[in-house]
């Protein structure tokens, strides 16, 4: 998580900063028929945006997933809230924004507790906070699952959600996570490889937990960390993707996310290799029902770890807050960890920004390319054309890729 702009034994359990490194094949991922060609290889990198394998340590989200929200009191504090208010405050929205951007393919099923298990230590006592220790983070984790474990049958879940008190004395909300184990928890005969730490407050960011979901499906941090701590923290992909930002105007993901969780196929993604005229649906539209899903993704390979991607955006479904329409161009590199940039919009209107007071990143609110427009995609020769928006919202696109 990034910071809000609001400002099992301890010894057995070894937690990764930034997650096992190691991959486990799982099925294909959805690259397998004339779009492979643009289907960058999956590499070792944390939450690598590859897309031959899918890293079976994480759920795939093609089916519905189960998910336990367990809520954790302290004996320092008593709740001023209740699960059923916290609860409220990311469902049903977390699953209908995750029913929409995957096309109605996936459903996140919430199981929230009905009440408070308290936790054997004060809140101060875990030292919570964006980065705290290892040990600290350890035994917090430790107590919460033995807490649970009497009340909760975690063998049930695909997906566990720890919900602190968000008015206890030693909860930090820019702690709320995804915490990795290189080697699982047990409980109830099942293991635990991952669980979201949440300390949002009440009411919470928006997004939030659709972001931190993310991760559980193995998708990168798309925002830019700076290394004091200060500064811009959106200036890889500004508003465009909930994995950059989950206060962004235009938070649905990047089609090469969708491409890889399984929720675009090869009816719906063009490998380009040659000059051609496409037309593109907006990635948010939510098709009707019984309709075919249209091209949604036109991906240009530049190296053998690299791609530029391209994908209509427009003011409807998760987008429809949007600051700018049109078509967005962006590059993805499958070696680049999750936080280093693995996704890097291109500013075709370098010299101009939109939506001061809105906007994450107001350089990059009008990113995407106009009816009328061409750009010159730098470091190639490949120019994009913007021909037509037809009657339906589609935009109609002349790539000239100079071979």
């Amino acid at each position: 998580m990034r910071p809000s702009p609001r400002a099992v034994t301890a010894g057995l359990i070894s937690l990764l900063a930034v997650a096992a490194t190691s991959l486990v094949a799982g099925p294909a991922a959805a690259a397998t028929g004339a779009a492979a060609a643009c289907a960058l290889p999956r590499t070792v990198a944390h939450h690598s945006l590859g897309l031959d394998e899918w890293n079976g340590a994480y759920p795939r989200p093609d089916h519905p997933l189960d998910a336990v929200m367990v809520f954790l009191s302290f004996p320092d504090a008593r709740p001023v809230t209740t699960p059923a208010e916290l609860t409220a405050d990311h469902f049903p929205a977390t699953t209908r924004f995750f029913q929409r951007a995957s096309y109605g393919k996936f459903t996140l099923r919430p199981h929230p507790q009905k009440r408070w298990i308290q936790m054997p230590e004060p809140s101060v006592r875990y030292g919570i906070r964006r980065d705290w220790s290892s040990e600290r983070r350890s035994a917090y984790l430790h107590d919460a699952i033995d807490a649970a474990d009497p009340e909760v049958d975690f063998s049930k879940y695909d997906i566990v959600y720890l919900v602190a008190d968000p008015d206890a004395p030693g909860v930090d909300s820019d702690a709320t996570k995804v915490v990795n184990f290189d080697q699982p928890l047990h409980a109830d005969g099942t293991n635990i490889r991952r669980v979201v730490t949440v300390f949002e407050q009440h009411p919470p960011d928006h997004n939030v937990l659709a972001h931190e979901t993310g991760h559980v499906f193995d998708l990168p941090d798309l925002y830019h960390r700076p290394s004091d701590g200060k500064g811009d923290w959106d200036t890889y992909v500004g508003d465009w993707d909930v994995m950059g930002s989950q206060f962004g105007l235009a938070p649905d993901l990047f089609g090469w996310h969708k491409w890889k969780l399984g929720w675009l196929d090869d009816r719906q993604v063009i490998c380009v290799q040659s000059d051609r005229v496409i037309t593109l649906e907006p990635m948010a539209a939510v098709p009707v029902p019984g309709a075919s899903i249209g091209t949604r993704l036109a991906v240009i390979r530049t190296g053998e770890g690299s791609a530029v991607a391209i994908e209509a955006r427009s003011a409807t479904g998760n987008d429809r807050s949007t600051c700018g329409e049109g078509v967005l161009l962006y590059r993805v590199r499958n070696e680049t960890p999750s936080g280093g940039g693995p996704v890097d919009v291109i500013d075709t209107h370098p010299g101009t920004d939109a939506c001061w007071g809105q906007s994450v990143y107001p350089p990059l609110a009008d990113a995407p390319l106009r009816v009328g427009e061409t750009f010159s995609v730098p470091g190639g020769h490949t120019a994009i054309e913007v021909a037509d928006r037809t009657p339906s919202g589609a935009w109609t696109v002349r790539i000239t890729t100079g071979t």
